[in-house]
């Protein structure tokens, strides 16, 4: 017997497809509930760890979760019904969460299902105007245009992370942890494929398996996670968002800096022209573009910090370990090393370039005393 035919019915679930965009510089998190709250009956509320002492796990700042409209999409030729949530990050960041709930179904069903709201709504979902409208891109508008008053220096960035979820609260029948993995081929659910994957890459995929209780159980991958959860907590859930929104945080200014680095150059060379600071309004201009550059150091450093204190897991050793395995799995600290390496250019830039306008401006000033020298000299002549 394979371990798919051995596995039981799922009793209650949930696929949970999220999408994450940044749209603004930051968000004032006070002002987007009373906006929210004047629009929607649904309102809003800060978010929190549900099973979790503030004490072990804390936000710096407390996102927003809006609740909204439920939204009625095609999944493999059926119409569903899919509830919709958006939470807010104060450094700029609202992520999406289409929830599926499920209901007595087979777990062969189950990854067919789930692979079929990645299809209709995942990052290779093809929308086309007048069968299937972007359910994602709707949603954006709709949180944008209502909370416009609640965003600094909106964006209109195209970046975005998806991740989908698989959720388990309850077997047809008592499972522990070890249960699942024996008789459950996580598999299919976490790698989207239908074909049998190599042994190696079956290793690959279920080695970041976590554990609290003996009835709890974590995988997670690059773009996928399965969730066993009896207790319908959703903390694992929530960190694995809020990874995700550090890296989309952090992607969107290493990808600022990218553009930024070689704009830089361009203007540093266009400053000094031909020829070097012959123009006397050259150490002026200079020091207004390293004022400019030093601009750019400051918001980037101010938000990546605060990227960076998104979440403080300090007691929970379980949801430390999946957080650290979330974000090193998404690559966070490697983007974060790069937006340094180019933060660090862009300061010995602006630090060079301070030095070259101070000793323009000295090298103007010794011109101008010598001409001073040369005209009272001249004068002292004609007087003779």
């Amino acid at each position: 017997m394979t371990a798919e035919t051995a596995a039981p019915r799922i009793e209650s679930g949930a696929i949970v497809a999220l999408r994450l965009f940044d749209i603004a510089y930051a968000i004032d998190l006070a002002a987007a509930e009373r906006l929210w709250a004047a629009h929607a009956s649904a309102g809003s509320r800060r978010s929190q760890l549900s099973m979790t002492p503030a004490k072990a796990v804390t936000f710096d700042v407390p996102p927003v979760l809006l609740n909204m409209d439920a939204i009625t999409i095609e999944v493999d030729g059926v119409m569903v019904n899919l509830g919709v949530t958006a939470r807010l990050y104060d450094f700029g960041v609202v992520a999406f969460a289409l929830r599926l709930p499920v209901r007595d179904l087979e777990w062969s069903s189950y990854c067919r299902l789930l692979n079929a709201l990645d299809a209709a709504v995942g990052p290779e979902a093809q929308f086309a105007i007048g069968t299937q409208l972007d359910p994602w891109g709707e949603l954006r508008n709709t949180v944008t245009t209502v909370l416009a008053a609640a965003l600094t220096k909106p964006t209109h960035s195209t970046m975005q992370e998806d991740y989908l979820l698989g959720l388990v609260h309850g077997w047809s029948e008592p499972m522990t942890a070890a249960d699942v993995q024996a008789r459950v081929d996580l598999v299919p659910l976490l790698s989207g494929e239908r074909r049998r994957l190599s042994e190696g890459s079956r290793r690959d995929l279920l080695r970041n398996a976590y554990s609290y209780y003996e009835d709890d159980l974590v995988v997670l991958t690059w773009d996928r996670a399965f969730i066993y959860e009896p207790r319908a907590d959703n903390d694992v859930a929530d960190v694995i968002e809020v990874a995700n929104a550090q890296l989309l945080e952090l992607r969107y200014y290493d990808e600022l800096l990218d553009d930024e680095l070689p704009r830089m150059y361009d203007l540093v060379e266009a400053e000094r022209g031909s020829g070097r600071f012959i123009n006397p309004l050259a150490p002026r201009r200079f020091a207004g573009l390293a004022r400019r550059l030093h601009t750019l150091v400051a918001e980037v450093t101010e938000i990546t910090e605060q990227v960076d204190n998104a979440l403080q897991v300090t007691e929970d050793v379980y949801l430390a370990r999946i957080y650290s395995t979330a974000l090193d799995q998404f690559r966070v600290p490697a983007v974060a090393a790069a937006v340094d390496r180019k933060l660090s250019i862009i300061r010995d830039t602006y630090t060079a370039l301070y030095e070259e306008a101070s000793g323009a401006r000295g090298a103007l000033m010794e011109a101008a005393i010598v001409l001073l020298i040369v005209f009272e000299i001249v004068l002292a002549l004609m007087g003779h």
